[in-house]
């Protein structure tokens, strides 16, 4: 479960970045002095429209690397809109069962993706995104598309539209002896309280939880803890108390070209990134999207660790040599 947002997705100049207060690598909810920037981009530059939404790319992703149709689903919330209908077709194209609740009444969500020297920044204007309601999720049709499933996965960005959805299912997920995965997914969802504490009451379900070294120093920073060593502060969240005792948790911090850094059960766990020539990168959006799903993609085949996070990264390498989140029609290796 998500926010599916339509990404609009451009070069930009630094000039663009300054007008509307815009930090690259970072990722923040789109305020009333971003209205303009999106005509803004339109109108001035190239622009790729593309199915988005950190947890919808994820599942895209994942889909992708299994080649088994429709062994995914997603939930989320859009409009009756044409945009709602070019990602609906796009999710199913690519094998999703894509079960959005649709609101008439708002139109889908959207996003700025602007792009620099290889680098990205997200501005999220939530619209239809942001109403999803545990109503559509309680459903009993949809409620079987959670009991049917053995894994589940959001980002933490849906914790400022539905947490009481995403605690539904991770409490299921725990009762049931499933595996529940979660995202830090940015620093703002760590520094506002009401997201922090509905994060914090998550916690205790998440089996495997994913962020990246700036995400991994804020969670340290807000808990009041001294250390800014990643490796420390991911052995401190594994460590963090757990609702069910059927897995240990696994925290996976990933750390652009450098290590990704594992902790589990006391120990922890370094793994090199696919070297990537500079000339070869194109867009970092959806790179830390990508690797979550690689690294799903083989957690449901039962595969081990470095297996997963050898997918994960494999699945980064592919999406950051493409415009946007988007993939090659098939994988390269054979994965599960």
């Amino acid at each position: 479960m998500g926010n599916p947002l339509l990404d609009i997705s451009a070069v930009v100049p630094q000039e663009f970045l300054d007008k509307y207060g815009v930090a690259l690598n970072n990722a923040i909810l789109a305020e009333e002095s971003h209205a303009p920037m999106y005509e803004d981009m339109v109108k001035q530059f190239d622009v790729e429209y593309i199915a988005g939404g950190a947890t919808q790319n994820s599942i895209r992703v994942a889909q992708w690397m299994l080649q088994v149709p429709f062994a995914t689903a997603y939930m989320g919330c859009v409009g009756k809109d044409g945009f709602a209908d070019e990602m609906k077709k796009a999710c199913v194209a690519d094998g999703v069962n894509a079960n959005y609740m649709v609101d008439e009444a708002t139109p889908t969500g959207t996003c700025g993706v602007l792009v620099k020297d290889g680098e990205r920044s997200l501005v999220a204007a939530l619209n239809a995104a942001n109403n999803y309601k545990v109503d559509h999720l309680e459903k009993p049709e949809n409620w079987k598309l959670v009991t049917d499933a053995r894994f589940y996965y959001s980002a933490g960005f849906f914790l400022t539209v539905s947490p009481e959805s995403m605690l539904k299912v991770a409490k299921h997920s725990a009762e049931e002896g499933k595996c529940y995965c979660m995202n830090l997914s940015a620093p703002f969802l760590m520094q506002v309280p009401p997201f922090k504490t509905a994060m914090m009451e998550t916690m205790p379900y998440v089996d495997v939880l994913f962020g990246n070294e700036s995400e991994a120093v804020t969670f340290a920073e807000t808990e009041g803890w001294e250390t800014r060593d990643v490796a420390e502060i991911a052995m401190k969240i594994s460590k963090l108390p757990k609702a069910s005792g059927h897995r240990a948790r696994v925290v996976c911090f990933t750390q652009g070209m450098d290590d990704t850094i594992v902790a589990k059960e006391g120990k922890l766990y370094r793994y090199p990134v696919i070297p990537l020539k500079k000339e070869d990168l194109v867009d970092t959006n959806g790179a830390g999207d990508a690797f979550v799903g690689g690294f799903l993609s083989q957690l449901v085949c039962g595969k081990d660790v470095p297996e997963c996070v050898r997918a994960g990264n494999y699945g980064a390498n592919a999406i950051i040599q493409q415009s946007g989140c988007k993939f090659p029609k098939t994988p390269k290796f054979q994965w599960c």
